[in-house]
């Protein structure tokens, strides 16, 4: 038996029911994982409040883990028992003390990084990859803002941004949160709900605006999030935390020949071949210190609720990790 995070019906965080399951043994292509740390992210609130809905109830939550090897299923080669690895993306799940992974999804965790590291950094990490290097190649020069810049994925996004030498202005929402911000890569920090976050970018460049805005937020930032760019600029909305917003019309990007997209890391990791060579660009980030991921707190398995209910208040920075 194995202990895993349920819920079965959508709501609010206390949803989350802790089960003793019977786990069967891994299938042909997969590898059976006994968890050691577990990233939570913004889309497991989502899952669980039913706003992207999970295939059938009830249904576990999490995308991404850090584990080791205990059993596999036929046909997976270049793993063992006992090799270290990590995951992020696929069905939701990792919410448990061991769980049954397809093969192809697992990556071998280099010597000497931690587990609640790689757990608070894989999945967001993997994100900030695309964001930054595929999406829309940024480079020295660049002007680029990043919403929720003290959260989780902000925190590793603005270090990228700033290693690879664009000008990063970030939002956060509170205050408190504004040195967090500059520590970890921001040359300019805007505090939404203090003053226009537009007036602010287009105070500080001049009226020149944006090559890029990153927006995670959504319902409350989308349509300002454009206004920050220059002719030809780039929107990616990549996440909704504050609702989905109002559909964008065609006519409002002829205002700037604006671009707009909505990547997802399911689109730019689909391959085994796409998940490797963006692992092969995060792990010596990881390594050498360039992205170092801000830990909220590390909570047992059993209290994921806590980490939810953060999440959703706003109040926290950086990521939070679930140990079984």
């Amino acid at each position: 038996m194995t202990r895993v995070l349920r819920i079965h019906q959508p709501g609010g965080p206390d949803r989350l029911a802790i089960e003793s399951l019977e786990l069967p043994a891994p299938a042909r292509g997969e590898v059976r994982l006994r968890h050691e740390a577990i990233g939570v992210d913004f889309i497991d609130c989502h899952h669980r409040a039913g706003r992207y809905p999970l295939p059938a109830l009830p249904h576990g939550l999490g995308l991404e883990a850090v584990g080791v090897v205990e059993a596999i299923g036929d046909g997976v080669t270049g793993l063992h028992c006992g090799d270290r690895v990590a995951y992020a993306g696929g069905a939701p799940g990792a919410y448990a003390e061991a769980r049954n992974v397809e093969a192809w999804r697992l990556l071998k965790v280099p010597d000497g990084l931690d587990a609640t590291l790689v757990a608070a950094a894989f999945l967001r990490g993997l994100t900030a990859e695309f964001l930054v290097r595929r999406t829309f190649k940024v480079g020295p020069g660049h002007r680029v803002l990043v919403h929720a810049a003290a959260g989780g994925l902000g925190v590793l996004l603005c270090q990228w941004l700033r290693h690879v030498g664009a000008t990063v202005f970030g939002t956060v929402s509170t205050r408190d949160k504004v040195d967090c911000a500059y520590t970890n890569g921001c040359h300019h920090v805007l505090v939404r709900g203090e003053a226009s976050f537009v007036d602010g970018v287009r105070r500080i460049t001049a009226q020149k605006g944006l090559d890029v805005v990153y927006d995670s937020i959504g319902q409350l930032t989308l349509r300002d999030s454009l206004r920050c760019l220059h002719r030809r600029g780039f929107l990616i909305a990549f996440g909704y935390a504050s609702g989905v917003p109002a559909a964008i019309e065609l006519a409002e990007l002829a205002n700037g020949s604006f671009f707009v997209t909505r990547p997802r890391l399911d689109d730019y990791c689909s391959t085994r071949q796409e998940l490797v060579r963006a692992a092969e660009v995060l792990f010596p980030l990881l390594r050498g210190g360039v992205l170092r991921p801000q830990v909220a707190a590390v909570l047992p398995l059993a209290e994921a609720a806590v980490a939810h209910a953060r999440l959703e208040a706003g109040g926290s920075m950086g990521s939070f990790v679930l140990v079984p």
